[in-house]
């Protein structure tokens, strides 16, 4: 019973929260103490999921007491909870981000429905992570586009409203695809539930998995703005607020990244790198630091980085090995932290320099020392290099390349450095325009106040997070192994949802969550 309520809360919870804070829209403070509030009830729940799952293996429950593959059913394994904490943990940083703007500024979320909507994103979230079948992994990405597009409108000017509806459109036509291949794969497998269809699809004729495999890729392709399908991205969220931008950025893609991971080891396990993805990721790799060192634009930058570096999840998955997999989820969880942190911080240069454009931003007064130095970890972690977290999770994908061997291994490792020397180039690019000094720029006018406090500490436990990784890489690398080795040994996942093998593949202990075997 115990295990049941600590699989719903972190969706259940949120979704509750949101419609008491529609209760008490007068009450600024009452919803940021509500938001904040749920948001660290369930920071905790997953954090105790993740201890769970790695000392147990995975958990389910069936939800009403329907079984699995008939009923819905979440579950939580070692991969899923170690992506839920991290991202329940800067979703809880932004918020605090958030709420400090506003008592600053006097605005952001002082609209009522930023908390509502918040901890809609937030259980959107949640139910991703957690899902066990395609239609509520469906339902989820509905959950989080309806309140992200709320988010991202809320004092809209035109320009906003334009790429509101960029990110709108485009997502529409993604889940237009989602929900088709939902009915396709139900039509032909006659199941959505995913540890089911692990067991099915092997039956289906060849021609028809690789069609399937190809439409999810596809479909969380566009989710997670994987190059061509990436076009969307740099017009939709270089316009919102920081903390809205932050959010997006940090957690949505990563969502659409783990989507595919999932489907695509459970449903369609390969003992080969997968030409196909292998050439997505180098391209996205590319595409992505390319189009950065273009921009003159603060938030434009930044969101080309971001497509880039989706390229290094992709890297990790097109590999379908545990050493690369291992790298994948290594690389998710500092760059959900590192993203975020960068994204704040530009929001922190633009309102204090006026301008998010780098030329203006290097006639304008430099942001303070300390902003320089939290930018520095946040940067150089994101490029690679040692000891911060980015380079971990990188050393990890390229030794994962050079055990794979092969010459599409070695391409694609030739393009994770070259967009790794780009990265630092461009973020080279940001710090000669934003933090360094001259004497032809005038003295700075800094704000004060507990909101400003509040943005600052949220932006540097944003960049905290991102250097636990770092500092704790042999703990967290032997987890990440872990949930890499149950992607590719699916049978703990599947026992969990459905039972033993030689039961009638119904499960057992309807309603109740179930532990699958005791991980290795």
């Amino acid at each position: 019973m115990t295990t049941d309520w600590l699989l719903i809360a972190p969706v259940l919870l949120p979704v509750l929260a949101a419609g008491l804070s529609l209760a008490v829209w007068r009450s600024a403070r009452a919803q940021r103490l509500l938001g904040v509030g749920v948001l660290t009830a369930v920071l905790l729940d997953a954090a105790v999921l993740l201890v769970l799952t790695d000392r147990r293996g995975p958990l389910a429950l069936d939800v009403g007491g329907w079984p699995a593959p008939a009923g819905v059913t979440v579950v939580a394994d070692r991969l899923s909870a170690l992506l839920l904490t991290v991202a329940l943990a800067v979703a809880l940083a932004v918020l605090l981000f958030a709420v400090g703007q506003g008592a600053a500024e006097g605005g952001g979320t002082d609209h009522a429905p930023f908390h509502p909507s918040y901890l809609l994103l937030a259980a959107g979230v949640s139910l991703a992570f957690l899902a066990g079948d395609l239609f509520n992994l469906f339902v989820a990405f509905e959950l989080m586009l309806a309140a992200s597009y709320v988010l991202i409108n809320l004092d809209a000017d035109e320009n906003r409203i334009r790429a509101g509806m960029t990110y709108t459109i485009t997502s529409l036509l993604s889940s237009m695809l989602f929900l088709s291949a939902v009915g396709l794969v139900y039509g032909a497998a006659g199941t959505v539930n995913l540890a089911d269809l692990g067991d099915r699809m092997p039956t289906l004729p060849e021609g028809l998995r690789t069609v399937f495999s190809l439409l999810l890729l596809i479909v969380f392709g566009i989710k997670a703005a994987m190059v061509p399908l990436h076009f969307w991205l740099p017009d939709s969220y270089p316009t919102a607020p920081a903390p809205i931008t932050a959010v997006l950025a940090a957690l949505l893609t990563k969502v659409g990244l783990y989507a595919m991971v999932r489907t695509q080891t459970l449903l369609f396990p390969r003992t080969e790198p997968w030409t196909p993805l292998l050439v997505a990721a180098a391209v996205t790799l590319l595409v992505g630091a390319v189009g950065a060192i273009a921009q003159q634009d603060l938030n434009r930058l930044l969101s080309f980085v971001l497509v880039g570096h989706i390229g290094y999840m992709l890297f990790g998955l097109s590999l379908y090995s545990v050493a690369g997999l291992s790298g994948t989820v290594l690389y998710a969880m500092h760059h959900i932290a590192v993203q975020a942190a960068l994204f704040l911080i530009a929001g922190l240069v633009a309102g204090w320099s006026g301008s998010a454009r780098l030329p203006r931003l290097a006639r304008a007064a430099p942001p303070p020392g300390w902003l320089a130095g939290v930018f520095l970890v946040a940067a150089l972690s994101l490029s690679g290099i040692p000891p911060l977290s980015g380079f971990v999770a990188k050393l990890a994908l390229l030794q994962a390349g050079v055990e794979q061997g092969g010459a599409a291994a070695f391409v694609l490792l030739a393009a994770a450095l070259v967009t790794s020397l780009l990265t630092l180039y461009a973020m080279a690019r940001v710090w000669r325009a934003a933090f360094a000094t001259g004497s032809g720029r005038p003295p700075a006018v800094r704000p004060r106040g507990a909101g400003v406090r509040l943005t600052v500490g949220a932006t540097v436990g944003s960049v905290l997070i991102g250097v636990l990784v770092a500092v704790g890489a042999g703990p967290v690398a032997r987890v990440s192994e872990r949930a890499a080795r149950d992607l590719v040994e699916r049978d703990a996942y599947r026992e969990a949802v459905l039972g033993p093998r030689s039961g009638d593949g119904s499960g057992e202990g309807a309603g109740t969550g179930r532990e699958g075997r005791e991980g290795r």
